[in-house]
């Protein structure tokens, strides 16, 4: 029971009272570079959400024979060698994709969420709950990503992950697919996603 209640956390921690994006402020270039398409951000989050989690399972299998003084050196190899994968997948299955992402897919090496991840929970916790820790954190990126890419490509496009919704009279929001766009939408989710803490704390006392 223990277990599950300490996965139940991981989860709510990731997706909500610990979000990368929202709580953390974290892996913000991205956050703003790739979300002017739905499905954009749904390949880039996938991608940070796969790096992530087995960066960590690999980090937590490897923290007791680590030595310190080289901790983050090994961490940076570990998330570089997943990275390359994820970049090769991409090449070979998805050419139009990694062309369009270019080099936000090998930025994921620097991505503070990963590296937090396996500072905060993997050299400290066995390596399923720290691959279940990554993913869902990873999963939390996600969602955000989506959230603004899926307002930003309705009202800048008209369409949703490159299918039309609106009629040819819609007049797109040009400012939403520029950068300044993600800078409205994001404090807009942050703000929302405060309200329903407070009110699920609230609720708690």
């Amino acid at each position: 029971m223990a277990g599950k209640q300490n996965y139940k956390k991981i989860v709510s921690d990731a997706l909500l009272y610990d979000n990368p994006v929202l709580v953390q402020v974290i892996g913000l270039c991205s956050t703003l570079a790739v979300t002017n398409f739905a499905m954009n951000s749904l390949v880039m989050g996938v991608a940070l959400a796969v790096v992530t989690a087995f960066s960590s399972f690999s980090i937590s299998l490897l923290r007791n024979i680590t030595p310190k003084h080289i901790r983050m050196m090994v961490q940076v190899f570990i998330i570089s060698f997943y990275v390359i994968l994820v970049d090769i997948f991409l090449k070979a299955y998805m050419p139009e994709m990694s062309k369009t992402l270019g080099p936000y897919v090998g930025l994921i090496i620097t991505n503070c969420i990963i590296m937090g991840r396996a500072e905060a929970f993997a050299i400290a916790n066995k390596p399923i709950p720290s691959f279940v820790d990554g993913l869902i954190s990873g999963v939390g990126y996600t969602i955000v990503l989506l959230l603004i890419a899926v307002i930003r490509e309705f009202l800048g496009f008209g369409t949703l992950f490159g299918i039309g919704i609106m009629p040819e009279s819609f007049t797109p929001w040009t400012m939403m697919v520029m950068p300044p766009g993600a800078f409205f939408i994001l404090p807009i989710i942050m703000w929302i996603a405060y309200n329903i803490r407070n009110k699920k704390e609230g609720a708690k006392k």
